[in-house]
């Protein structure tokens, strides 16, 4: 008896870096040489910059470029050694890694209404509790676990299991996310989080005011930022990656 074979999913950067890695394995772009701009490329291959930087940092994960931070993106792997490099790094991110910028869309759809819900539904303990997490994030020179109290937090206060439980595989997702992970590593610092505390004030305070609309319009916002700066900060329009944030 005939049997199907299973048909598996292709994320669409991860299409895009498999392009770039078959013309750095057919010598187009040898050793040492520097990728053409993230603009460029976007205009060849018709797709979006942020797809671009999505598949260049996972051909940096697999060992094809190297990312200079201010100064773009370079190809380390030879012709002859990148028909191997990192293949167990180019499974895992075709099976399991799911894009930063699709994460955070997935989120923009979620956790704006759970904060609405929190800020009707809360109970006194639930908003101690997102209280308490956003408090942390100041204390302590690692907020990043803090950052995910805060928002599981929010969505415990929602009211609604499916929400909160949507939102923790979100972000389960995020912290598997190889290339999400690099990305953190590039463009998370000290500044960033101050930033990011900010917009956390505004939702906590629209929480405890028990305002829904304040509380999605600020969770909203809140997103919109992290994706607004992941977009500004991989490079200007030469291609070129900043080092500030």
């Amino acid at each position: 008896m005939n049997t199907f074979q299973a048909v598996a999913v292709t994320r669409l950067y991860r299409m895009i870096a498999d392009q770039i890695a078959g013309r750095i394995r057919a010598g187009d772009f040898p050793r040492g040489g520097r990728l053409p701009s993230e603009r460029e490329l976007a205009e060849q291959l018709q797709v979006s910059r942020a797809s671009i930087r999505e598949a260049l940092i996972a051909l940096e994960i697999e060992g094809y470029v190297e990312v200079r931070v201010g100064t773009g993106v370079f190809v380390t792997a030879t012709r002859e050694s990148a028909a191997l490099p990192a293949m167990a790094g180019q499974a895992a991110t075709q099976q399991d890694d799911i894009g930063p910028f699709d994460l955070l869309e997935a989120r923009m759809l979620i956790e704006p209404e759970c904060a609405a819900l929190a800020a009707q539904q809360g109970s006194a303990a639930q908003l101690a509790a997102i209280r308490g997490a956003h408090e942390a994030m100041s204390l302590t020179d690692a907020p990043g676990w803090h950052d995910r109290e805060f928002h599981g937090a929010i969505a415990a206060a929602c009211g609604n299991a499916a929400l909160a439980a949507s939102v923790a595989h979100l972000w389960n997702l995020s912290l598997a996310s190889p290339v999400f992970s690099r990305m953190q590593d590039y463009f998370v610092n000290t500044k960033v989080w101050a930033v990011a505390h900010a917009e956390h004030q505004r939702i906590l305070t629209a929480i405890l005011a028990r305002d829904p609309i304040r509380a999605r319009h600020a969770m909203h916002a809140h997103l919109i930022g992290i994706l607004a700066r992941l977009r500004e900060d991989f490079g200007d329009d030469d291609g070129s990656i900043r080092p500030d944030i």
